[in-house]
């Protein structure tokens, strides 16, 4: 197999097989510096494995390459690797939780267990020396501990045991490297030694419980624990630079019967080996490594004496640390710290050959070293984000990314070469939105203080002093298409635009006005072209359903002039803004709600003249683009990339309600914040805020076009969206409204030969789709009919009179709920509607309803809400009773 043939370094050496996918992950920028890196191969090598949102990265530094282990849905949670380096096992937390174990070798997942921890996933885990063992702490309120012996074929641990509240949070696990049925783990003020058997039968295996002893210190916060190399102790450091020693009560006898006795151990003593806070700790050989607040590495012998301290004035808090698997060369002399002794010279080889490795090292302030044992060497290996990374964008001609931090970075990267061409520490806040101006000259930045600075695209050097006329961080920001103009929108619902003026022969820009032109969050600002002439206008959307268009030409200074503002939506909220591709006649805007739901408005009108089916994959689409593309074959075909909440995804156009058009794939699980497209349309850019990782992925065009072609053609995918498919009671159903409805505009009475026909007048639209269990409001009812009745105009001049069966099929689809009406939505709307009465009961009295029917919303006069009730309730307006309508509830 793959896995048996495995050697080390094998990832990089084979060439990649294309992706089948329409996006790929091809690299990943930035990781989880509250996670370990892990070291995976000696010598010279510089090969990481670490955590970034829901991957795992093996990164050659000097090869420049990465390999992506990718299976996890939720972020990664926790991570470790087999003392041989060969295995490693990563943890999620969330729905769905998995526990996978990797091949470092072949980058194979051989192992995936599924529902370890199903309320919550995994806090903590740990391998075995002989990598037989991993066990595992549920990040729930009440924690589980579990061992698993991960090469059998089963999802039950062999040993399992549930924590009580008073143990504290457990948050770090480790085994015993000489006693695989040993290992400890520690919350910040409780220390846990566990000791368990492993009960074998021919009947099956069955889960014994662990024998478990607590300790508690009130002398600093714990942070990490460990057994001693001599067997009988382990130690556990301290915030106050302490370890605590743990010694066995009573002689430890290894004999088979007596392995289901608690292992007891006390606290014996309590060493201050140092001042600063420690971090880290960990055994090597036969030395204690430690790591703090400070950035110092600090080794000692089995009693606690140091040997050696590496230190460097610009490494931030220590975080992990992972040695060598075997020392570089002959033994030598340690390099000593100032402040600590020279090791003593009498040291045992163990001593010496730990002393002599390299070791990785990585900090919380997200930077990774490599250190030379033969000298004072700290090699950088990384350095990422310290914080959030909410803000992307590409270049317009060249292929580099911008990236900005809410820690002050802004770095500028090369996306083909993957390396960083320059960056600038900003120190007064953090970046939250850039934006390049489509000559690739300037690069605007958008502050969380409110400030916005144009910089030199190159230099990244202010081309003029920072602007301050924001009371709020800057959400958006984007240039004109003649570069002319720049415009932002904060959080305090306000739009603010700077104008590139002339100013003693030089051009320079300067504030021009602002405006608060929105009520709740602005989501999107737009700049576009004037129809008749080749002058910027400028749009803007927020949460409270208004498009607000402002007339640039007649604003002055502190003067922001509305030319339009528009109501977009009746109930969904808009989440985002594009301009739709020239593929008619007629020009359109497109926007995307909350609501699953995508629309195109007309750019002069603002008149709705389609309401689409969305992709659907887990949440709305928070932002679009259109895909840029080189496609000299059919300059017609055109893609819209997106991002929903946790997602990436392709959208081929025009967008028609097809589910086969679209696909997305988990990027950051929790949540995505920018979204990016290189200028070429080869590469999107997707990043995720506060896991602090920008991915790079890889547009593959022909695979989408594929799904597409393969998900059936015409009608096809719409009739798999209705319930039952073609050939399913609902579909019938629908066929015997439609045509029931072509009787009705012929006159169900009368007696003249009927013209057979495959239409119905647009008139019998909303008693079709009522009869279907869908209930629009009249304002829909009038877009619905709008859109058909308009759908030819521009081009021909006439209006549409009927629709014909399979445009009706689209339409219903297109307009209906995407996921129909749930009783909670009924519900939550009482509970709005209603009060409370003496039981605590929501209620709401016949009166006040049938008020509230006539006299708000779209309200209903008085012989519309008799005619509905007497309907209602089985009775028709004549006075004739009739039998009322069984209903069944289950559906």
């Amino acid at each position: 197999s793959l896995v048996w043939a495995a050697t080390p370094g094998m990832l990089f050496r084979e060439d990649r097989q294309p992706s089948l996918h329409p996006l790929s992950l091809s690299w990943v920028l930035g990781y989880n510096s509250r996670l370990a890196v892990h070291s995976l191969m000696d010598g010279e090598h510089r090969v990481l494995l670490y955590v970034s949102s829901h991957t795992a990265v093996i990164h050659d530094i000097l090869g420049n390459r990465q390999y992506h282990l990718q299976g996890h849905t939720n972020a990664i949670s926790c991570l470790c690797v087999s003392e041989d380096r060969r295995w490693a096992a990563t943890a999620d937390r969330g729905p769905d939780a998995l526990i996978i174990v990797w091949d470092s070798f072949s980058g194979i997942p051989v192992r995936t267990i599924f529902g370890s921890h199903p309320r919550d996933g995994v806090s903590a885990i740990a391998i075995s020396h002989d990598a037989k063992y991993l066990a595992t702490i549920s990040a729930g309120t009440v924690q589980r501990v579990c061992v698993w012996k991960w090469t059998l074929p089963t999802e039950t641990p062999v040993c399992s045991t549930e924590l009580r509240p008073e143990f504290g949070y457990q948050e770090f696990i480790i085994f015993n490297p000489k006693n695989p049925y040993e290992f400890v783990s520690n919350s910040k003020t409780q220390v846990i030694f566990y000791l368990w058997e492993h009960l074998c039968s021919r009947r099956g295996r069955t889960a014994s419980p662990l024998s478990l002893q607590t300790f508690s210190s009130v002398v600093g916060r714990f942070s990490q624990s460990v057994f001693h190399f001599d067997n009988s102790r382990a130690l556990t450091g301290t915030s106050a630079g302490k370890l605590v020693v743990w010694d066995v009560v009573s002689p430890h006898r290894p004999s088979k019967e007596l392995l289901a006795k608690p292992l007891s151990l006390e606290a014996t003593k309590l060493v201050p080996v140092q001042k600063d806070s420690i971090t880290v700790l960990t055994v090597s050989e036969s030395c204690i490594v430690t790591g703090d607040v400070k950035g110092q590495v600090k080794v000692y012998d089995g009693q606690l004496r140091i040997l050696a301290c590496y230190g460097h004035s610009k490494v931030g808090p220590i975080r992990s640390i992972s040695f060598a698997k075997t020392p570089p060369g002959p033994a030598g002399a340690s390099p000593a710290c100032p402040t600590s002794s020279q090791p003593s010279s009498d040291s045992p080889d163990s001593v010496s050959l730990t002393l002599n490795r390299n070791f990785i090292l990585s900090t919380s302030d997200a930077t990774v070293l490599r250190v030379a044992t033969d000298g004072t060497n700290f090699e950088k290996l990384l350095e990422e984000a310290k914080k959030a990374v909410n803000a992307i964008a590409c270049h317009p001609r060249q292929a580099l990314l911008a990236v900005g931090s809410h820690c002050g970075l802004l770095r500028v990267w090369d996306y083909q070469q993957t390396m960083d061409l320059v960056s600038r520490v900003f120190t007064q806040a953090g970046i939250q939105c850039l934006s390049y101006d489509p000559e690739g000259y300037f690069l605007a930045a958008g502050f969380t203080d409110g400030s916005v600075y144009i910089l030199d695209a190159i230099s990244l050097q202010s081309s003029c002093k920072e602007f301050k006329f924001s009371h709020g961080p800057v959400t958006h920001i984007s240039f004109s298409h003649d570069s002319e103009y720049l415009a932002t929108a904060d959080e305090k619902y306000s739009v603010t635009v700077y104008k590139r003026v002339l100013k003693n022969g030089s051009r320079c820009w300067e504030h021009l006005a602002g405006l608060h032109s929105h009520y709740k969050p602005i989501r999107s600002i737009l700049f576009g072209v004037q129809l008749d002439s080749n002058e910027p206008r400028l749009l803007s959307l927020g949460e409270d359903r208004q498009l607000v268009e402002y007339d640039l030409s007649s604003s002055s200074k502190d003067n922001l002039v509305v030319l339009h503002r528009d109501r977009v939506e009746q109930e969904a909220v808009p989440l985002c803004l594009a301009w739709y591709p020239q593929l008619s006649t007629e020009s359109f805007i497109l926007t995307a709600n909350n609501r699953y739901k995508m629309k195109l408005y007309n750019t002069t009108t603002k008149m709705c003249r389609k309401t689409l089916l969305g992709p659907t994959y887990g949440s709305p689409l928070e932002k679009i683009k259109i895909l840029p593309t080189a496609n000299t074959t059919d300059p017609q075909k055109y893609y819209l990339v997106y991002v929903t909440k946790d997602k990436v995804g392709l959208q081929i156009l025009p967008v028609d309600g097809n589910p086969h058009k679209s696909s997305a794939f988990i990027c950051h699980p929790d949540g995505v914040a920018d979204l990016a497209s290189s200028y070429d349309g080869r590469y999107v850019f997707t990043a995720g805020g506060n896991d602090c990782t920008v991915m790079k992925w890889e547009v593959n065009l022909n695979a989408l076009d594929a799904a597409a072609s393969l998900g059936g053609e015409d009608l096809i995918p719409f009739y798999n969206l209705l319930d039952g498919g073609r050939e399913g009671e609902f579909f019938r159903e629908l066929e015997d409204y439609f045509y029931y409805a072509q009787l009705r505009s012929h006159g169900i009475d009368t007696l003249e030969t009927r013209q057979v026909s495959t239409h119905i007048p647009l008139e019998e639209i909303p008693s079709v789709m009522r009869a279907m269990g869908f209930y629009p409001s009249e304002e829909k009812i009038e877009e619905m009919i709008n859109e058909v009745k308009f759908s030819e105009y521009v081009d021909t001049g006439e209006q549409v009179t009927k629709i014909n069966f399979g445009d009706f099929i689209k339409l219903y689809i297109n307009h209906r709920p995407a996921f129909g009406l749930s009783m909670k939505e009924i519900q939550r709307a009482f509970q709005v509607l209603g009060y409370d009465n003496e039981n605590g009961d929501k209620v709401i009295d016949r009166g006040d309803l049938l008020l509230l029917l006539q006299c708000r919303g779209e309200h209903m006069t008085e012989d519309e809400l008799a005619q509905c009730l007497t309907t209602l309730l089985g009775k028709h307006p004549g006075g004739d009773e009739s039998e009322p309508d069984t209903y069944d509830p289950s559906g």
